[in-house]
């Protein structure tokens, strides 16, 4: 696959920092609740919502609970994560920029990303705290509260622009940011995606959610003539499809009207990956749109399918960085994506099983 090769041909040893993510980290911090925690929080069973006043003392709650688990979380920080895992040896192949709060909460967030083997350089200030996602579990269900906090204050000038951290940036060969990012610091991402086309090195971005492309549209496509790879889900694909004026709601066509919009690096052919659940994955390959179907799984062995997407993303960049086939690297992104959706949380056993 012509398009994967990247500008270091031969170097398919593994280095440090090769592959670099930036995003919103979040401490995720889940444990089992009662009914009436939900019920005095206002939340649904399995929902995802942003945090509200009502919700601030939540966090503080919720990590008094007993069995209480801590994982560095944040879109782009899992998929991060799941590639490094995939990767197993050299650590800190991954390396991962966002902002954090000095509190006891980012201390935590360290620790886990340390464990973890990523490589991660926070932007660290005291204004706001550390960004949280409570997961609360009750029987087989999970509702998601985020309170990105610190998150939204990454600031380009005082962390990316900095000489020691754009030297990271600089050693990576293969970039990803989730669209989830474009709320915070599209500036950010401009610089790093010019960067990458610059040097013909691979830029991923992710379309991350439906809001993103209604509300952001303009940092999106601001983006978007720099990306290599586009990944999204069938909801995310088809909400971009209508907010760009494409008039078709067939996942495949959406990939390949996405593949021919305007890009800056002629160099590299964009690649369009949408995931649909259980139903195959769409992939542009070459001029064509190929489907890859997903590995079966029965419907009971299903945990939790909240960190699916960033897992599929995860296995697909341990596999990209590696300079491998386009079909190996979506191989990996069902592999990973499996994984995760048999463990509670965007968690995952010591080692994988993929060859």
């Amino acid at each position: 696959m012509s398009t994967l090769q990247t500008a270091r041909k031969g170097d398919s040893k593994l280095s440090q920092n090769a592959l670099f993510g930036m995003g919103n980290p979040l401490l995720d911090i889940s444990a089992v609740v009662d009914k009436d925690f939900l019920d005095k929080y206002g939340l649904k069973p399995n929902d995802q919502i942003l945090a509200e006043d009502k919700h601030k003392a939540l966090f503080d709650e919720i990590a008094k609970k007993s069995k209480v688990e801590y994982h560095a979380g944040g879109s782009t920080q899992n998929s991060v994560k799941i590639a490094q895992w995939m990767i197993q040896e050299p650590h800190k192949v991954a390396t991962f920029f966002g902002c954090i709060g000095t509190d006891h909460f980012g201390e935590i967030l360290k620790q886990k990303a340390a464990e973890a083997h990523v490589d991660a350089h926070y932007y660290e200030q005291s204004e706001q705290p550390t960004g949280t996602c409570a997961a609360c579990i009750t029987g087989d269900n999970r509702s998601l509260i985020a309170n990105l906090a610190a998150a939204n204050c990454y600031k380009k000038e005082k962390h990316l622009d900095l000489d020691s951290n754009w030297g990271l940036v600089e050693k990576a060969r293969v970039y990803y940011i989730a669209g989830f990012f474009l709320t915070v610091s599209p500036e950010s991402i401009v610089k790093v995606a010019k960067h990458a086309c610059e040097h013909n090195k691979i830029f991923g971005l992710n379309l991350s959610a439906p809001f993103i492309s209604q509300f952001f549209k303009e940092p999106l496509m601001k983006v978007m003539p720099y990306v290599d790879i586009l990944f999204g889900n069938e909801t995310e694909a088809a909400t971009f499809a209508k907010e760009q004026g494409f008039e078709t709601d067939d996942i495949a066509e959406i990939a390949r009207r996405v593949q021919l919009l305007p890009k800056v690096n002629k160099n590299r052919q964009r690649i369009v990956v949408f995931t649909q659940g259980k139903d195959d994955t769409v992939a542009t390959v070459g001029d064509k749109v190929t489907m890859f179907p997903v590995i079966d799984i029965d419907q009971n062995e299903i945990v939790d399918t909240n960190g699916a997407g960033d897992a599929f993303v995860g296995g697909f960049l341990s596999e990209l960085v590696q300079e491998k086939s386009l079909e190996q690297c979506i191989r990996a992104g069902h592999y990973a994506a499996n994984v995760i959706i048999q463990r509670s949380g965007c968690t995952f056993p010591e080692k994988p099983d993929f060859h």
